[in-house]
């Protein structure tokens, strides 16, 4: 099952987590917080409809069951983080899930996880933990979830973006938000979408 679809960008390097686009622009889908417990439920068509035209869905974390990635890879491949309410006995080993993922997309380095970083971290001066290979180096954007609230702001040169959570935002069950990343020649944009 694992990045299904990938025919739509020039090159991915699974090894390298490294995606480079056709055109040299890519639209990336971003959600997280699912937290759909049971197969027949699945998501609302509103998310299909606000990620149909992405090269790469990547999912923040909180999913629940596996069914929800196959969703959305039925419209790009994906790539998820472990959340801290999402469990192995559930899930298993899905290769599309990592603890945190460090992806090189057209050039700009991305960080993905489940609870975002302390901004320490982000911009290391020391020992730290980091999903990249290189500790020292910080990214370009982390992409985190887990607050159900989402958020676009900016420390120091890095972008920090949370989708929110499409099902359950601010732990309330109702349509919430996604978002979506544009790079484009070194260059991000990310906007959050309100499902409705």
């Amino acid at each position: 099952m694992c990045h299904q679809g990938i025919e739509r960008v020039q090159m991915f390097d699974r090894e390298a987590n490294t995606l480079y686009s056709n055109d040299g622009i890519l639209l990336i889908g971003l959600i997280s917080d699912t937290h759909i417990g049971v197969p027949s439920e699945t998501l609302p068509p509103q998310v299909k409809d606000a990620l149909s035209s992405v090269d790469l869905i990547l999912h923040a974390g909180d999913i629940w069951i596996p069914s929800v990635l196959d969703e959305l890879e039925s419209i790009a491949p994906v790539m998820a983080a472990w959340g801290d309410d999402d469990m192995e006995a559930d899930i298993g080993d899905d290769c599309r899930m990592m603890k945190g993922h460090s992806l090189l997309l057209e050039g700009v380095t991305l960080w993905l996880t489940h609870i975002k970083p302390l901004y320490t971290l982000i911009n290391p001066k020391g020992e730290v933990f980091s999903p990249g290979p290189n500790p020292e180096d910080p990214p370009d954007v982390v992409v985190f979830g887990h607050t159900h609230s989402a958020a676009i702001e900016h420390y120091k040169d890095v972008l920090l973006v949370s989708p929110g959570s499409a099902t359950f935002p601010n732990y309330i069950s109702k349509l919430g938000t996604v978002a979506l990343l544009t790079i484009s020649s070194g260059e991000v944009e990310a906007r959050i979408v309100q499902l409705e």
